[in-house]
């Protein structure tokens, strides 16, 4: 089904938003917060994930584990570039595919967990063939601004906010100050598998994919969220909340203003990534606009009015074939 064939109402847009606050919320206190009932929002969930137009996807931050993350840019021949994002996105480590550019072009992103893997990567893995006319990797080098965050679904009071901000965890399986030196463990790549295809899998539901009791299930969810790297995103297409004109945005900035430049970026609420990078550009934004027009209107008056920006390539998004880690494909 198609984003824009469904009619998204206050209710609705209000549980987006409670999502993006805490993707594993209880439907009871998303209820609460937005002063309906319990049974009226686990109906609009259910209504909006069998449309295929809200899920909720429990993601790696590999940021945590001293990961790195790049995006990656393939250039092709018209008739190569269909096929070949079909391919990317079918990869396990491949997230946020995009056919750009008329259709010429393919921007996706990855995770390495070493140099080694990202040379493999790089050197070996990627398509080598001649209908890839050009192939460009940029290391994402600091995030002012993520998906997980992005302003556009944004429908709540800060009163109701603050209902389904998740409290710090108290967790026994974590001491204080040791998140950052939390591992993934045998078992835990299972329980992301299955947080992936569902991010509000139940408890019971988990332990039966791991072979974990429930509440061991429970505790390292706790551990891996509070350590940061188990992360939820709502993964919605930005049309279903009126924002049909998305682009990603390459940029040359001046060094010295770089990082003044990707913190008033963040500021847009356009913005749903802002992050320095490596390569021939140094600066790459993921934008959402309401349509053309607006786009327009953003280009040249809200980047426009940043002088240090020396140069600006500008990529429409044509086609989403994966977001956060799903599989966008026709059945």
């Amino acid at each position: 089904m198609k984003a824009d064939t469904v009619i998204f109402d206050e209710v609705d847009r209000g549980l987006v938003h409670a999502l993006q606050i805490d993707g594993r919320a209880a439907f009871r206190a998303i209820g609460e917060a937005l002063g309906v009932s319990e049974n009226t929002v686990a109906r609009r969930y259910r209504r909006l994930r069998t449309a295929g137009v809200l899920r909720v996807v429990g993601t790696l931050n590999g940021a945590r584990l001293g990961y790195s993350a790049w995006t990656i840019r393939l250039r092709c021949t018209p008739d190569a570039a269909g096929a070949m994002a079909t391919a990317l996105a079918k990869r396990s480590d491949t997230s946020f595919v995009h056919l750009l550019s008329g259709g010429t072009e393919i921007s996706f992103s990855t995770q390495t967990r070493s140099s080694d893997e990202s040379d493999a990567l790089l050197l070996h893995q990627l398509p080598r063939t001649a209908r890839v006319t050009s192939v460009s990797a940029h290391l994402l080098l600091s995030h002012y601004a993520l998906p997980n965050n992005w302003a556009g679904p944004a429908r709540l009071t800060p009163e109701q906010a603050a209902l389904l901000t998740p409290s710090p965890v108290v967790d026994r399986d974590v001491e204080a100050g040791a998140e950052a030196s939390v591992e993934l463990r045998a078992g835990d790549r299972t329980l992301l598998e299955a947080l992936g295809r569902d991010g509000r899998a139940g408890y019971a539901e988990l332990a039966t994919a791991t072979g974990w009791s429930d509440a061991t299930v429970r505790r390292r969810i706790a551990t891996l969220r509070r350590a940061g790297v188990l992360i939820f995103l709502v993964d919605i297409p930005s049309a279903a909340l009126g924002f049909r004109a998305e682009a990603r945005l390459w940029m040359s900035v001046q060094p010295s203003k770089l990082t003044a430049v990707a913190a008033a970026m963040a500021g847009h609420p356009e913005a749903s990534l802002v992050a320095m990078t490596t390569g021939p550009t140094n600066l790459l934004a993921a934008v959402n606009c309401r349509d053309a027009q607006d786009l327009s209107r953003y280009l040249t008056e809200r980047i426009a009015s940043l002088d240090a920006i020396r140069t600006l390539e500008t990529a429409p998004v044509i086609r989403t074939l994966k977001r956060a880690g799903t599989l966008l494909l026709p059945a």
